[in-house]
C-alpha cells in the first residue's frame, strides 16, 4: 500500500500520537501564581520542540487533538483538570491562542529559510499571538481593562517564556538531529 502526500503514513500518525502523550502528560503539571488565574505551563515549550520534529500541519493536528481530548473531560489542562468549561474560562484564551503560536512559529521555523535567528522571530512572534488572544479572552472574561489582564496574565509569564524559547531552541536542533534517522527513514 502506498500512500499520497495527502494521507499521512502511520510512522507520521504515529509522531502525531506521541506529541499528542507528551502534550497530554506535560502540560496538566503546572505551578499556580497567587497574582494570576493563569497557571505556568510546559505547554509551549512542548509545542515549539514539536515544530522541530512535525511539520507545522503535524504540530497543529497534535495540538488540536490535545485540545479535543481535554474538551471530553480528560484532566489534561492544568492542574489535571479538562472540560469544556477549562476551554470557555479565563484561561481559554491562551489555549486558544497556541494555535497561533503554531501558525506563526511554524511559518518562521518551516517555511522561511532556516535560520536560528528567524526561528525565534517566529517563536517570540508566535508567544506575542498568543499574549494577546489570550489576554483579550482573560479581559473579556474577568471583566478586567487590557492592561490589568495583560498585567496578570502576560508580565509574570514573559521570564519563564523567554526560558522556554531559549531552552526549545537549543533542545529543538538537537533532537532533530538525533531522530532524524528514526523519524524520516523507513
Amino acid at each position: 500500500m502506498t500512500t499520497t502526500n495527502s494521507t499521512p503514513s502511520t510512522k507520521r500518525m504515529v509522531w502525531i500520537a506521541l506529541f499528542t502523550a507528551i502534550t497530554c502528560i506535560l502540560a496538566p503539571l503546572s505551578i499556580p501564581i497567587p497574582i494570576s488565574p493563569v497557571p505556568i505551563t510546559l505547554t509551549n515549550l512542548v509545542l515549539f520542540i514539536s515544530l522541530y520534529l512535525l511539520s507545522w500541519k503535524e504540530a497543529l493536528t497534535s495540538y488540536i487533538l490535545y485540545l479535543l481530548l481535554g474538551v471530553c473531560g480528560l484532566p489534561v489542562f492544568s492542574g489535571f483538570s479538562g472540560g469544556i468549561g477549562k476551554l470557555a474560562g479565563p484561561t481559554g484564551g491562551y489555549l486558544a491562542g497556541f494555535i497561533f503560536l503554531i501558525l506563526i512559529a511554524g511559518f518562521f521555523m518551516q517555511i522561511l529559510p532556516k535560520k536560528k535567528t528567524l526561528t525565534i522571530l517566529g517563536m517570540v512572534l508566535g508567544m506575542a499571538a498568543t499574549y494577546i488572544f489570550g489576554t483579550l479572552w482573560l479581559a473579556a472574561q474577568m471583566e478586567l481593562s487590557f492592561t490589568a489582564a495583560l498585567s496578570v496574565g502576560v508580565l509574570p509569564y514573559l521570564l519563564g517564556d523567554a526560558v522556554k524559547i531559549a531552552a526549545a531552541s537549543i533542545i529543538g536542533p538537537i533532537l532533530q538531529n538525533r531522530l532524524f534517522f528514526i523519524r524520516d527513514n523507513n
